[in-house]
């Protein structure tokens, strides 16, 4: 029997993409059957009622998890998780940066045999929108940092593209309320002694006018919960 694919989506404040990223998860190129399971992070923008339209439209494939206040990307994702029902579990940004053609790609390691967790690397072959220099930097620094403490060779620690399996999944005990998410599953899955594999995935970056979130503040925040979830957790 072919597992079955959950695809996360944690969501604030995307109500111009949402729909289209949803129908991109929907059509994407994969031969496993997937279920969607979207967390509205207490959106103000009219996400929550972009969402209960589709999902109401998509009974079955298209559920709809809603925190009452806005608590962050990394508790939306456990929530998304903690309702997942597939073997696999593939955490999908709202905001159209990361293309759902690349499914067969991430899933292709673990559907194989060959990995309990798969990352995708947004600066090794595939197309990616050329942006912030100093994003380039700390994304590096950072990455950098959790290598020398895990002993993996990552190279795109804080893609938001992370594929896991549900058992592997199991086995961590996640507590990241905001981006601290990225990290703290990277040096998880390496205390665990998992099989991490890469692959090139496209990446189509947008501008803070364009509505990206993340600051310099989380990158700071991002040191912290390295040497947090490394050495005391």
């Amino acid at each position: 029997m072919s597992p079955r694919l959950t695809v996360v989506m944690p969501v604030y404040n995307e109500a111009a993409t949402v729909a289209r990223v949803i129908d991109l998860v929907r059509n994407a190129p994969v031969e496993i059957s997937q279920e969607i399971v979207v967390v509205d992070d207490a959106s103000t923008d009219g996400t929550r009622a972009v969402l209960e339209k589709i999902a109401a439209e998509n009974g079955g494939l298209v559920r709809l998890i809603a925190h009452e206040t806005n608590r962050g990307k990394g508790a939306a994702v456990r929530t998304g998780i903690a309702a997942a029902k597939g073997e696999i579990v593939l955490i999908q940004d709202a905001d159209l940066e990361y293309d759902p053609r690349d499914y067969p790609a991430l899933l292709e390691p673990i559907l194989e045999g060959h990995a309990d967790v798969v990352f995708g690397n947004r600066f090794h072959g595939g197309a990616h929108r050329v942006l912030y220099f100093w994003h380039y930097v700390a994304n590096r620094t950072l990455t950098l940092i959790t290598n020398v403490l895990t002993g993996l060779n990552l190279t795109d620690m804080e893609a938001g593209y992370k594929v896991l399996r549900a058992d592997t999944l199991a086995r961590l005990r996640l507590t990241a309320e905001r981006f601290g998410i990225e990290p703290e599953l990277a040096i998880k899955v390496a205390k665990l002694r998992c099989r991490v594999y890469e692959v090139p995935i496209r990446y189509h970056g947008r501008t803070y006018e364009e509505g990206k979130k993340i600051t310099w503040r989380d990158g700071v925040a991002a040191v912290y919960h390295i040497l947090r979830y490394r050495f005391f957790d």
